[in-house]
């Protein structure tokens, strides 16, 4: 199955948007790429960090730790490969929390990703339901996602909405699978069913 340049998968909060990546990663058929930017700071992200590795076990990614620099792992992605970015939420975080120039930051990958002659899929998540943050930085942080995210999502071939596990695509068409893989058969069942099929991925 062949994806485009850039696809980004937009969601809320255990949304089931990463697990989605990942699947469509797998799809691919191309050695694929893991860049994690998530840092454990705590017990709670320590498991959460944990539980996606968990996921991921066996189906042979590459990962490589970015919490900052998202430039240099993805240009060193090579032909026949594919990067996930999982996910540029913590990576604005960690911006933030360095004292990062953010919008320099978000100029930066941007740019990056236009220059990317390898495919890349981008997770981020949606802040732009529920209520207004009661705390100066909380605000500065959901502004600066949002601007992040809009940038994202214009630059992007392929824009897919995860809710409660199930893709809605906002942008672009979506893959279709051209013929039975190992990888394939990795992914979820109800996945493979439609890529062995020939029928689009979701």
């Amino acid at each position: 199955m062949r994806l485009p340049p850039l696809t980004l998968i937009i969601g809320g909060a255990s949304s089931g948007k990463s697990a989605f990546a990942e699947r469509l990663v797998l799809q691919s058929g191309l050695s694929r790429v893991y860049i994690a930017t998530a840092e454990a700071r705590d017990a709670e992200m320590e498991a959460k960090i944990a539980r996606h590795r968990a996921r991921r076990l066996g189906q042979g990614w590459r990962t490589v730790e970015a919490p900052l620099d998202l430039e240099l792992p993805l240009g060193k992605i090579q032909s026949g490969e594919i990067a996930l970015v999982d996910c540029v939420t913590f990576w604005l975080t960690n911006q933030m929390l360095d004292d990062a120039d953010v919008e320099e930051e978000i100029d930066v990958l941007l740019a990056t990703l236009a220059a990317m002659t390898r495919p890349v899929v981008i997770v981020t998540n949606d802040v732009s339901g529920g209520i207004v943050p009661d705390n100066a930085l909380a605000r500065a942080f959901r502004s600066a996602q949002g601007r992040l995210n809009q940038r994202l999502a214009a630059q992007a071939d392929l824009v897919v909405f995860v809710t409660a596990g199930l893709p809605q695509i906002l942008k672009g068409e979506p893959p279709v699978a051209d013929s039975w893989t190992e990888d394939a058969h990795d992914a979820d069942e109800a996945f493979d069913a439609q890529a062995g099929s020939g029928r689009r991925f979701w």
